[in-house]
Parts: C-alpha cells; sequence; structure tokens
C-alpha cells in the first residue's frame, strides 16, 4: 500500500505528457480549408506532396501546420487612377479568387500567408492604372465600363498565374469622376440626345412631305390620264345619262331630249 502512490505518480506525469503531446500533435482542419505541412527538421516546407485535406490530423508536435482557404473569396479594392488626359480618377473594383490547391505548398514557400497583400492586390492596382490611363473620362463614363472590367481582369490573370493564384473574375463596381468633369460630360451627353432627337425629327418630316408630294403627283397624274380619256361624245352620253336620271325625281315634269345648245336633254317643269 505504502509503494502504490510511487508508482501512480510517474503514471499519472506519463499520461499528462500524453495528453500534451497529443493536443499539440493534434490538428483539424476545416471545410474550405487546406494544409501546408513544414517539417522542423525534414526540409522545411512539403511541396512535393498534395497540401492536407480537411478533417482531423496527427502531425510530429515539433512540425507545424499553415492553414489555407481554398475556397473563392472576394477581396475589395479603392484606387485613385489616371484617365488618359491626366485627370484623376476613383475606382472601385473587387476581384473574385483562390489559391491553386496543387500549388499550395509553393505559394507558402515563395508567397507565404500574406499573398493577396503582396501579390494579388498590387497586381490589381497595376493593371487598373495600365488600363483606366488609355481611356478619357467621357469614355469611362458612358460606354467603356465592361471593356475595362475585362482589360483589368486579363492583364491581372496574366500576371498572378504564375504565382499560384487562381483569378475568376474582376468586378469595376464604381467609377467616380471629379464633380466638374462629370457635369459637363452630361450637358454634353444632354446636347448630343437633343440633337439626335431633333435630326429625327427633320427626317420624319421630309419623310411625311415626300409621302404627301407623292400621292399628290399621284393624283395629278391620274386626272391628267382621265382627262385625256374623256372625248365630247363620252362626256355628252355621261350627261344624257345624268338627265335621265334626274327625270326620275317626282318634280320633273318635261324632258325634251336634245335640245340644249350642247345636244343634251332638257328637264322643263318643276312642282
Amino acid at each position: 500500500m505504502d509503494k502504490l502512490p510511487k508508482i501512480a505518480l510517474p503514471a499519472i506525469f506519463i499520461l499528462i505528457a500524453a495528453v500534451i503531446l497529443i493536443s499539440k500533435s493534434a490538428i483539424t482542419i476545416g471545410s474550405g480549408e487546406a494544409g501546408v505541412l513544414y517539417k522542423t527538421f525534414g526540409g522545411g516546407v512539403v511541396t512535393d506532396q498534395p497540401p492536407m485535406g480537411e478533417g482531423f490530423h496527427i502531425v510530429a508536435p515539433w512540425n507545424k501546420v499553415f492553414v489555407y482557404e481554398v475556397r473563392q473569396q472576394e477581396v475589395f479594392e479603392k484606387m485613385q487612377v489616371l484617365s488618359s488626359n491626366g485627370l484623376e480618377i476613383k475606382l472601385d473594383a473587387s476581384a473574385w479568387f483562390e489559391p491553386k490547391r496543387e500549388f499550395l505548398g509553393k505559394l507558402h514557400q515563395e508567397k507565404g500567408t500574406e499573398y493577396i497583400q503582396r501579390v494579388l492586390l498590387p497586381t490589381i492596382r497595376s493593371a487598373a492604372r495600365s488600363v483606366v490611363g488609355r481611356y478619357t473620362p467621357e469614355q469611362l463614363y458612358s460606354s467603356k465600363r465592361d471593356a475595362i472590367q475585362k482589360e483589368i481582369y486579363e492583364e491581372t490573370k496574366k500576371i498572378v498565374d504564375g504565382q499560384y493564384i487562381q483569378l475568376n473574375e474582376v468586378l469595376v463596381r464604381d467609377v467616380t469622376l471629379p464633380a466638374t468633369i462629370k457635369e459637363a460630360i452630361e450637358r454634353k451627353l444632354k446636347q448630343e440626345q437633343e440633337s439626335l432627337e431633333y435630326e429625327f425629327r427633320l427626317v420624319t418630316a421630309k419623310k411625311e412631305a415626300e409621302k404627301v408630294t407623292i400621292e399628290a403627283q399621284g393624283k395629278a397624274d391620274a386626272n391628267k390620264i382621265l382627262s385625256a380619256s374623256l372625248t365630247d361624245k363620252i362626256l355628252q352620253d355621261k350627261g344624257i345619262d345624268a338627265t335621265l336620271e334626274l327625270s326620275k325625281s317626282p318634280n320633273s315634269k318635261v324632258v325634251i331630249v336634245g335640245s340644249g345648245d350642247s345636244g343634251l336633254p332638257l328637264i322643263l317643269g318643276n312642282n
């Protein structure tokens, strides 16, 4: 009985040491994450093996695991850039990206956990300055936002692809011009719109006038053809037919055929 405490005491120490060892060796990698193993006595960062996946892992207590999010992420950036004529433009943009999982060890070894600040954001800024510098404020304000968004994406992707980063999209969320420039552009656009509207009215009026002219010409041509086809004989026959029709009226009493100067019937006598 006296020896029992002497035996139990080392066992307790061993148990405590084992718990501490396990707690230091165990690591859980969450959903959408991956781990890069660093071997303190084995060559440093492991780059020739796939990164550690989600779940529970046991590693040697003298090694380390650096956890990265490998899902698509979004980063926002506000920039001040210059247009082609040297005016300052404020640009709000965001990028959708994710680290390339198969190169996660290389990314950690060469760029580190701060790769977004060290690589991605500086590249986006550089691409934005280069692209916006090709356009005037008028183009940026009106019709070229989609174009600059695409060009910033392409120039950024060209660089970060070699830096173990997968760029999925760049979104230009807002382009802010100096107030005076914006007002001048809006006035110019309004004047252009009014000019286009005036030109449209002129074209419409011209077409309407052409329509009226064509209709009048058609009527004139028809009358000319009709006049050319009417002989004295035809007119006389038409007159006789019309007079005979009138004679059928209850007010007509006497019809004298061929008594007019032109040989047309005469109608005499009314009630």
